[in-house]
């Protein structure tokens, strides 16, 4: 009993960081986004450059994480990512300067990648450390909680409090959040064995199938910063659907929040990388829908499908990552997320750029779709470049 007490609370401390450090750190500036253009001046342009810069940030801290192999320091950036967040929180309401606003945007970033990635490192080392089932679908219902909760909370604030007023309720909400997520994760053990005794060795993929996994996860990055980023301005813009937009990212929320934990069921039955193909498909049909269909019905599902689906692809790509180095599992997970991050930064500038000559962002879910397809295409290559390395591996065996 006290073994699941323990993993609940660890776990916990992970959802009460992803909620600070996506939840408020990131995804609170999507929701704001109309609100910053209509009362602070934001142009269009700027947008797409904060996000860009938000996504720097973050592949920035990815490469860091790539770089480390210290447990222990690990968990002290991860630390100070997580106050980090709350610093990047305040700037935003105490100017309205763009550059300051651009150096929040990035300092947000690297707060968040402390919390995906290093955070999620030192939870993956403790449940395979302790003999707990390696997934993370639990964990990752913080970003889907995170989104949803932004969401309501600019819906309720909307009418009484100005943009800089609801960036410090943001600031005030984090400084809640930040107090499980930094008591209840306990410092990491260093040791080389399990609780059980069990070794803990690395079992790393091929050279080629770690190229094709980070271009296919490169087309994911791509396909959900689109719309994880424009998609609240993308809808209000739209033919009937002005002021839509706060409730297509609170269904993009609330579907995010089971969808890793889902998504680790398929996966049982499917293989990890079947589950990707199916989940990327299904994106797709959910990026594409509110300009290809139409209508606040079309938008609503295709915004449960997109929420249903990305955090699991990132869910399961960081848990393979784990898997495959559990001693060290926030190297491979920065290695993956320095090509999502790439992606997340080149896709805002583009679309940010095209919105300035087309009046609007809507081609930027038709681009992001495009390239989504290119990814399902490279995950069909994965499969058939894992079978060719398991029967390499097993060649040896068959001689002896």
């Amino acid at each position: 009993m006290n073994s699941q007490r323990e993993r609940f609370k660890v776990l916990g401390a992970g959802i009460f960081s992803l909620l600070l450090t996506f939840g408020v750190a990131r995804f609170a500036y999507t929701p704001l986004l109309p609100i910053m253009q209509q009362q602070a001046g934001l142009g269009l342009a700027e947008a797409g450059w904060l996000a860009a810069f938000n996504y720097a940030g973050y592949l920035s801290g990815a490469l860091i994480a790539s770089l480390i192999s210290d447990l222990v320091l690990k968990d002290r950036l991860y630390r100070i990512g997580l106050v980090v967040a709350i610093v990047s929180t305040i700037m935003m309401g105490l100017t309205a300067d763009p550059w300051l606003w651009m150096a929040s945007r990035f300092i947000a970033g690297l707060s968040s990648a402390a919390g995906m990635l290093l955070g999620t490192g030192l939870i993956l080392n403790w449940l395979i450390r302790h003999n707990h089932r390696p997934e993370l679908g639990i964990h990752f219902g913080g970003i889907g909680l995170g989104i949803a909760g932004c969401s309501i909370a600019v819906w309720l604030t909307n009418g009484w409090l100005d943009w800089r007023e609801q960036w410090f309720a943001f600031s005030a909400i984090a400084c809640v959040l930040i107090v499980p997520a930094l008591a209840w994760l306990p410092a990491p053990d260093t040791s080389t064995v399990t609780k059980s005794g069990a070794p803990m060795r690395d079992n790393p993929p091929s050279p080629l199938f770690l190229r094709i996994f980070m271009a296919a996860y490169f087309c994911a990055g791509f396909g959900y910063v689109i719309s994880a980023t424009f998609i609240v301005a993308i809808v209000d813009g739209l033919p009937g659907l002005s002021g839509q937009g706060a409730l297509a990212f609170l269904a993009i929320g609330l579907a995010a929040t089971p969808a890793a934990f889902n998504w680790d069921l398929i996966a049982r039955y499917t293989g990890d990388i079947n589950a990707l193909i199916l989940a990327a498909v299904l994106q797709i049909v959910g990026i594409i829908m509110p300009v290809a269909v139409g209508g606040l019905y079309a938008t609503l599902f295709g915004a449960l499908l997109f929420g249903g689906t990305f955090i699991g692809m990132v869910s399961l790509v960081l848990t393979m990552a784990g898997r495959y180095y559990p001693t060290k599992p926030a190297k491979m997970m920065g290695k993956m997320t320095l090509s999502y991050g790439v992606a997340q930064i080149i896709g805002p500038a583009i679309v940010g750029w095209l919105a300035t000559r087309l009046g609007n962002y809507s081609i930027g879910l038709t681009i992001a779709a495009g390239v989504m397809v290119v990814g399902v295409v490279l995950l069909a290559i994965l499969k058939l470049v894992e079978k060719r390395d398991a029967t390499l591996a097993l060649e040896p065996s068959l001689q002896n």
